[in-house]
């Protein structure tokens, strides 16, 4: 099959379902006399990848860890899957994460425990047989070429590898919804481009709605004009100069999400701060 008509497959397979996969309404939170989010409200359609920018320390980490359930609003509503997220019950929340891949800041693997027990973690968790987790977890590690890697233990990984192992963790139970909280942070400009590729990946071969923390804004419009093809199994710009439509881009500042859009309502935005930040 040539390129341009696997680009044409890849951009005809939608997710089935309509409903939003996470609607967050006036959502707010602080911590003593600091307001960290401040009724943010936004909507991820299915299929959607959502990049969240905005200055460090605007509580970017903290809105996905309540979206995930790991912390817990004042007030406000987050909805994934159409279920209420605040209201949740630990268990119910075991449920709800099992449709839910988070991808830490800095990985987050357990030194401990090899490349293995590290992704397969969530399968050791809910009882998965022996036998099925290992061929779990070689599909995972295969799809983030990191498949020579099982038997090896993260501080014998450089920080890249240790990404990828993160991402093979977060998929590996085929989520609907990914979180990537900074997935390049702290990585040299080309091993960012490494895992921006895996996340290409992961958007346009398995079509999987995603929420993505990124500090490096040319990781997030590479995303937002490559592709990933599949015979060459790569990711490549999307020809005359396009923008995959499924990409669309939060903003968040001082607590408060101050951009909502698409790529070119971005770049073609005449806010002073907006422009200020993207120079």
């Amino acid at each position: 099959m040539a390129a341009d008509d696997q680009t044409a497959e890849q951009t005809s397979q939608a997710p089935a379902s309509t409903d939003p996969v996470l609607v967050l309404k006036d959502v707010c939170i602080r911590f003593e006399k600091n307001v960290v989010l401040d009724n943010v409200s936004f909507t991820v359609a299915p299929g959607e990848t959502r990049v969240l920018l905005g200055p460090a320390g605007g509580g970017k980490s903290v809105l996905l860890k309540l979206i995930n359930g790991l912390m817990v609003a004042d007030s406000g509503s987050i909805k994934v899957f159409g279920e209420e997220v605040t209201t949740m019950t630990q268990k119910q929340l075991f449920v709800m994460r099992r449709r839910v891949g988070m991808v830490f800041q800095e990985s987050a693997l357990f030194d401990s425990m090899d490349v293995e027990d590290n992704v397969a973690y969530r399968l050791h968790e809910e009882g998965v047989p022996a036998e099925e987790s290992h061929k779990l977890v070689e599909e995972a590690l295969d799809f983030v070429e990191m498949g020579q890697a099982i038997s090896k233990f993260p501080p014998e990984l450089s920080g890249g590898m240790r990404r990828r192992v993160s991402i093979a963790r977060a998929i590996i139970t085929k989520p609907d919804l990914i979180l990537y909280d900074s997935p390049t942070g702290g990585l040299d400009p080309i091993t960012s481009t490494t895992i921006v590729q895996l996340v290409v990946k992961q958007r346009d071969v398995s079509h999987t709605t995603a929420l993505m923390i990124t500090h490096r804004l040319q990781d997030a419009f590479v995303l937002a004009t490559h592709r990933f093809d599949r015979e060459s199994n790569s990711m490549k710009p999307i020809p005359d100069n396009g923008i995959d439509e499924n990409t669309k881009f939060l903003i968040l500042n001082e607590g408060k999400i101050v951009f909502d859009g698409t790529t070119l309502e971005l770049t073609h935005s005449e806010d002073p701060w907006i422009q200020s930040y993207l120079s």
